[in-house]
């Protein structure tokens, strides 16, 4: 795979990222802010929000959505900087709101864990499809920990990884919105996946905290590529385009109240850019 490019060091809590205009977009969930990072490592804060967690996606127009955890609310950002309320989640659950992938149609993919973290007692967690005009909706449920998600090139499978039951899992995409043919995409066994992404050759990427390491994977679990970091592994996002790179956040899991920042945004070389969403 190559040796290992360090780009910016000094990141709280480094999370989400997303390959956008050519640069990596990701949020620090301990600085509470979205960066916007270049690939000679140059950055810009672009939004605050004061959430743990808070991911992130674009909407096909460009406009960035945030996950406002702490408000129960998907936040997004106007072509000002001004940071608008898009769809409230509130009333399906009050428990974190993780992850967020969006399609070519606007329709945003939002999932919560369904319990607290860490120190709660595990509750399955569910996905909510929130449509462009902010209508928001429940799609899939039962999941153990749902985290990194990711759409397939051809718009119609989306993939959930379950980091507590070892495996990611697939849906097929309908002409609404709506999920349905639930079935095991490939199980990672000893691997908690976290953040995740798609490559151009069909294979997903999934970032492990636990075993300090990213995975390349075929469907049905063929493992094909893996890289190691010195710190946990959270998650990941490829480069379009001609020499890809494998961006991934990590640092040392120590809680939400670390103390001293350990984290940082490292590249590797990939085999294949990237492809579908986010």
């Amino acid at each position: 795979m190559g040796a290992c490019e360090v780009l910016m060091e000094g990141v709280v809590f480094g999370e989400s990222p997303r390959w956008h205009d050519g640069r990596v977009w990701f949020s620090d969930w301990g600085a509470n802010q979205v960066i916007a990072l270049g690939t000679d490592g140059s950055h810009e804060m672009v939004a605050t929000v004061p959430s743990f967690p808070m991911c992130i996606d674009f909407l096909p127009d460009g406009r960035l959505l945030v996950v406002d955890s702490a408000q129960r609310r998907l936040l997004r950002r106007e072509s000002d900087g001004s940071l608008v309320t898009h769809a409230h989640l509130a009333e399906i659950s009050e428990k974190p709101w993780n992850d967020i992938v969006i399609d070519d149609r606007g329709n945003a993919y939002v999932n919560t864990i369904g319990f607290d973290f860490p120190g709660g007692e595990f509750a399955p967690g569910l996905v909510v499809l929130v449509t462009p005009d902010g209508h928001v909706r429940q799609v899939a449920g039962d999941l153990a920990f749902p985290n990194g998600m990711a759409i397939l090139p051809d718009g119609g499978t989306l993939i959930v990884a379950e980091s507590y039951a070892n495996r990611l899992t697939a849906y097929d995409i309908g002409p609404d919105g709506d999920l349905s043919k639930r079935r095991v995409w490939a199980e990672t066994p000893g691997d908690h996946p976290d953040g995740i992404c798609v490559d151009a050759e069909g294979a997903i990427w999934y970032a492990d905290v636990g075993n300090r390491h990213c995975v390349r994977v075929r469907e049905g679990g063929e493992v094909l590529a893996t890289v190691d970091l010195d710190r946990g592994a959270f998650a990941c996002t490829l480069s379009r385009g001609e020499e890809p790179r494998l961006y991934v956040v990590g640092q040392n899991w120590g809680g939400p109240d670390a103390s001293q920042p350990s984290g940082v945004v490292v590249a590797f070389p990939a085999p294949a850019p990237g492809a579908g969403k986010p």
